[in-house]
């Protein structure tokens, strides 16, 4: 087992990608786009992304890098409350 993925949710791959013609990258967990990715970071990150592409925890892995550390408990749930 991996001291990096001790739970194992990076084998559920919970981790999107989309590479834009503009060559950013939209990033999307479990669905929700979290963040975009532009200029030399996407293109950072998508040569990583094609070193790789076959081992798709690595890819996993790398996505969740890049979009940091961002789920702590403060997030904020809309709730439709129209009149």
């Amino acid at each position: 087992m991996s001291k990096i993925d001790k739970r194992n949710r990076l084998s559920k791959e919970p981790f999107n990608y989309e590479i834009t013609k503009k060559g950013t990258v939209v990033i999307h967990y479990k669905g929700k786009q979290i963040k975009i990715v532009k200029d030399r970071e996407a293109e950072r990150l998508i040569t990583r992304i094609k070193e790789v592409e076959d081992n798709i925890t690595a890819i996993q892995l790398l996505l969740a890098k890049i979009t940091g550390n961002f789920k702590r408990g403060n997030e904020k749930f809309r709730k439709n409350k129209r009149k």
